[in-house]
């Protein structure tokens, strides 16, 4: 599960480089990214723009890492492929999590 992260402006991009979130790497996944999260950081975005599917293995695993994010701190979603966008809307995950169509219009959100 390869994952990068970088900061600017005060906002932590983690970038998800794996086209499938599934049952396979599902906890792999969840612990890169509570790993890859800075403790300071208050605004955390997930770019899941190279992801192409997603299964529950995957939703469940990020809400894990949100869940397992410190107090104040936030994980807000960006990039959604269309696929990827559909599942979490037909599940309603789209009520949990802010979603940005990119990580630039993240950026410029509070």
């Amino acid at each position: 599960m390869d994952v990068t992260t970088h900061e600017s402006d005060g906002l932590q991009v983690i970038r998800v480089e794996e086209a499938r979130i599934d049952a396979a790497v599902a906890i792999q996944f969840k612990d890169r990214v509570r790993a890859a999260v800075a403790p300071g950081a208050r605004r955390v975005v997930l770019d899941l723009g190279a992801v192409q599917f997603i299964d529950s293995s995957g939703l469940g695993a990020i809400v894990a890492a949100m869940k397992a994010m410190g107090e104040g701190q936030r994980l807000d979603l960006a990039g959604l492929t269309p696929m990827v966008d559909r599942v979490f809307r037909l599940t309603r995950m789209d009520a949990i999590f802010v979603i940005h169509d990119s990580v630039e219009g993240a950026r410029g959100a509070s």
